[in-house]
């Protein structure tokens, strides 16, 4: 025989949304890093609640679906025509026909309800012994939602929905936020009761505090300290305003932490984002999902970082990272794009327009400009040349290239995977590396330079290069006719035929 049920939640999140004109069910709406109704769960969760019954009915397999991630442990019960909050909640304690004690019933769609409250509300309810207590707030405009009516006493009476209110009703302040503690049985036996004889021709749930007070039974009004907590999200215009209004809250607790802000107003956390003691989030900012500053890291301007952490002292400056891991005192951008599993060291470097994919920077290594690091390996205190491309794809598989430690690569290289660039080793500007490069060596895999002299005369005669040129030629005659010596044109112009620092790795690997 199953063990009785001390506390059940049951939230409501069958509602179609029309005003949301979306596709997406609108408690499934996300807000700073969870859903609407993900943040009512969390903010039930620490009731301990023996079961808890999520009451789904437009978009139902795709809600199931979201609350097999989030939370699956609770039970999805389909509300299969919507007729009505008391139905759906009837339809809810079906499912846990041995229920007993507290069931809180909460609506899916009011993300900025804390855990605190629900707390606080459940304590009330039990501790008064009453049959029924809803949660209401003062509120500066009550339009569009129930109304606590109270009697002579301040007690309790009814509730009103706003469409079969009274011109004096509409007139009262506060409301009810559509969060309620119940006794079981009390319930069970209210519910049985519910008429349809109301505007919406649906069963209210909030007639059951009207029948227990007619049956003499006791019934409270917990006040919400904060009525922001009570607001539910009907349309897009709502949904954004409780954005700012999380986003405000969020951003709050992180500065009373120790996390500075420079510009709260343009900066968005998640909720599940985790920030130390002072990092520093600089203007338009955003950070999602299980991103982790560390302490004393410097995030921003302008960047956006999605499940990335992010070590003790490091920079990143307008760049985006998904899924990627920048390590203590390293630095990305501006302007680089890390993608999953790009691994920066301690001290590595990427800088402006590089992007990182599946790769493994080492201790120190830099990658400073305009180059791509797909399925890389790159060793300690090396540094990569700008503008050169880790050839990574076959058209059919992924190879990886590794670069080793202490290595130069030149500007304009072409890693081709697989291969690898051994420890000391360098390669030339404008090489394709198709093979290793051994330790210590230098790669170098380039045309020799031709210089087809006259070229510009004859073929783009009457152009200004032509016209440069020939003024270059009869300066260079004027020179020689001054008595320069063969070995002094020499040292001028240069040895075309050497290949060695000068041509190769020395004049290609950038900082």
């Amino acid at each position: 025989m199953s063990q009785p049920h001390l506390r059940t939640v049951v939230v409501l999140a069958a509602g179609e949304g029309k005003r949301m004109k979306s596709a997406l069910p609108k408690v499934l709406h996300p807000l700073l890093g969870r859903t609407l109704v993900g943040h009512v769960l969390t903010a039930a969760a620490p009731l301990a609640a023996d079961r808890t019954v999520v009451v789904v009915g437009h978009g139902a397999d795709q809600v199931r679906a979201h609350l097999t991630e989030i939370a699956p442990a609770a039970t999805a019960v389909l509300q299969a025509e919507q007729l009505g909050t008391g139905h759906a909640v009837r339809i809810a304690l079906d499912a846990v026909p041995d229920a007993t004690g507290t069931v809180v019933v909460l609506n899916g769609d009011v993300p900025l309800l804390r855990a605190e409250t629900v707390n606080a509300l459940v304590e009330a309810h039990e501790g008064a012994g009453s049959a029924a207590t809803v949660l209401a707030a003062e509120v500066p405009d009550p339009s569009g939602l129930g109304r606590i009516v109270r009697d002579a006493d301040g007690r309790l009476e009814r509730i009103v929905e706003q469409r079969d209110a009274t011109e004096a009703q509409r007139a009262i302040r506060e409301i009810n936020a559509g969060i309620y503690a119940f006794d079981v049985a009390r319930l069970r036996d209210a519910l049985g009761k519910l008429s349809t004889d109301n505007d919406q021709g649906e069963e209210y749930l909030t007639d059951v505090f009207g029948l227990l007070v007619s049956a003499g039974e006791p019934v409270g009004v917990h006040v919400a300290a904060d009525h922001a907590e009570t607001l539910g999200c009907n349309d897009r215009v709502e949904l954004a305003a409780l954005r700012r209004l999380m986003r405000d809250r969020v951003n709050e607790a992180w500065m009373r932490t120790g996390v500075s802000l420079l510009d709260p107003a343009t900066t968005w956390i998640d909720v599940t984002v985790a920030l130390d003691r002072d990092a520093v989030v600089d203007q338009n900012t955003q950070l999602r999902g299980g991103t982790v500053i560390g302490t004393g890291a410097l995030v921003g301007p302008d960047v956006t970082l999605v499940d990335t952490v992010v070590g003790a002292g490091a920079t990143v400056i307008r760049s985006h990272a998904v899924g990627a891991e920048v390590g203590p005192n390293a630095s990305v951008g501006p302007y680089a794009y890390l993608r999953p599993a790009a691994r920066l060291a301690e001290q590595a470097k990427v800088g402006t327009f590089v992007e990182v994919k599946n790769s493994e920077i080492g201790v120190g290594s830099k990658v400073p400009h305009l180059t791509y690091v797909g399925d890389a390996t790159i060793g300690e205190q090396s540094n990569i040349g700008a503008a050169s491309v880790f050839v990574n794809y076959d058209g059919v598989r992924k190879h990886r290239t590794v670069i080793g430690s202490h290595a130069r690569t030149g500007a304009d290289n072409m890693f081709v995977a697989p291969v690898e660039v051994g420890d000391g080793a360098y390669t030339a500007a404008g090489s394709v590396i198709i093979e290793n490069v051994p330790p210590g060596a230098m790669g170098v895999a380039r045309a020799r330079q031709r210089n087809i002299e006259g070229w510009v005369t004859k073929r783009r005669a009457g152009t200004a290069a032509a016209e440069a040129a020939e003024r270059a030629r009869r300066a260079a005659e004027g020179a020689s006719n001054a008595g320069l010596t063969a070995s002094e044109g020499e040292a001028i112009h240069g040895d075309t035929e050497a290949v060695g620092p000068a041509s190769g790795a020395g004049d290609t690997a950038t900082d």
